[in-house]
């Protein structure tokens, strides 16, 4: 334990600095994961209902990578290769 009242401080701020960036990454790896499975998912009957599916979950996906990117959670190429993945398996599906 810190005996310095400003590093006292310190490690609340860290504390509540590591919730938020472990409530960022959960949010980001989930809309990340209902994506591939909306992907897995896909048959060929029904494959434009599941490409209008996917597009709107890429969508939130995008967005949830792109907050993880702006908030620094994740580095600006992992958000770049994420998205460029996602988006060769919904063309892949297409």
């Amino acid at each position: 334990m810190p005996n310095i009242k400003s590093a006292k401080k310190r490690v609340k701020i860290i504390e509540k600095k590591t919730l938020t960036n472990n409530m960022i990454k959960s949010a980001y790896k989930s809309a990340v994961k209902k994506f591939e499975q909306a992907v897995e998912a896909g048959k060929v009957e029904d494959a434009k209902v599941l490409l209008s599916e996917a597009t709107t979950l890429m969508a939130e996906a995008t967005k949830k990578v792109d907050q993880a990117c702006t908030k620094g959670v994740i580095v600006k190429n992992t958000a770049a290769r994420k998205k460029s993945s996602m988006s060769k398996k919904l063309n892949a599906m297409a």
